[in-house]
């Protein structure tokens, strides 16, 4: 039987979670896992463990959090730690090139799309405002660039037309955690060939700001349609009626076609939702969130709010 491997595990969010759990299932030797602080949560503002700093704990693993990535007394606490590997799945830091070094065997990072498309923060909410078809897990070797190491392996997914960015995230989590396994078994093995990426063919997905969320009523119906589905359902899309900011989490197209109304022109109100002319087709809001208020669908808003045909959205 091959050796364990020592490995640091570095990661942060609920993505990251399946992949530890499927390190520890399959008897790796984690020796320490690295995660951010925790941060203040909820309207008290109560200090919460990220979800992979619970699971290392209920495991009795040893946790790091360091406040600088680059601080030298943490780095030199990792060269402590002598790791064959270095796994990083959705830490959120840049990793220096003093930490990348430390591993014989290298730092694995696990990314939520099909390299080199989709480098960079928010891979699966752009992949689904493009309207891409598929995208899917790759597990490559890091080096100092932003996701534009080797790649190792990777796995397609198809995404669905009525998936969110949530949807996506939920089965390429554990996507990844298996091909995550499978890269250190094939690491070991000796069958995992490390694959330049072609850097004429990438794209980046950049962090996402709130503000990329405001609906632009000119674009195509679909094209809305897919941006309400990517931030779904952070940082959410949004537009403004009557001066209040409304963020949409669920719309369906009708057919393509130019309406006589300026977009942004809301056409019909029925409990079945609010028709908005766009530049291209129509789009049929089915549920919301008005400011400082739940999440509803449309039949529900429509008994609190006095909106109507002919109004304008922003």
């Amino acid at each position: 039987m091959d050796k364990r491997f020592r490995i640091v595990f570095i990661g942060t969010p609920d993505f990251a979670v399946p992949s530890l759990r499927a390190l520890i299932t399959s008897g790796e030797d984690i020796i320490a896992v690295v995660t951010q602080p925790d941060k203040p949560k909820g309207r008290g503002k109560h200090l919460t463990p990220p979800p992979v700093k619970e699971l290392a704990l209920k495991h009795n693993i040893p946790v790091l959090q360091p406040e600088k990535i680059r601080d030298a007394v943490f780095i030199n606490t990792i060269r402590r730690f002598s790791p064959d590997i270095i796994v990083v799945v959705a830490y959120g830091k840049i990793l220096p090139k003093d930490i990348l070094d430390i591993p014989p065997k290298g730092c694995i990072n696990v990314h939520a799309s099909l390299l080199p498309k989709y480098r960079g923060a928010a891979p699966i909410n752009c992949a689904i405002i493009n309207g891409e078809r598929e995208t899917g897990v790759t597990t490559m070797l890091m080096d100092e660039g932003m996701d534009t190491g080797n790649m190792l392996l990777s796995e397609r997914m198809e995404i669905k037309d009525n998936d969110t960015a949530s949807d996506v995230h939920d089965r390429l989590k554990d996507i990844g955690a298996g091909l995550l396994v499978k890269t250190i078994n094939g690491i070991k093995a000796g069958a995992v060939a490390p694959l330049p990426q072609d850097n004429s063919q990438a794209s980046y997905a950049p962090v996402l700001k709130k503000e990329d969320g405001r609906i632009d009523w000119t674009m195509g119906a679909a094209e809305i349609r897919n941006l309400i589905r990517g931030m779904n359902p952070w940082p959410g899309a949004y537009t403004r009626w009557e001066g209040m900011q409304i963020k949409v989490f669920r719309a369906k197209v009708l057919p393509e076609g130019k309406a006589a109304e300026q977009a942004g022109t809301i056409l019909n109100v029925s409990a079945d939702g609010i028709s908005v002319a766009t530049g291209r087709g129509t789009l049929v809001i089915t549920e919301l969130q008005p400011e400082n208020r739940d999440r509803m669908i449309v039949s529900e808003f429509i008994k609190g709010y006095r909106i109507g045909k002919g109004q304008i959205l922003d």
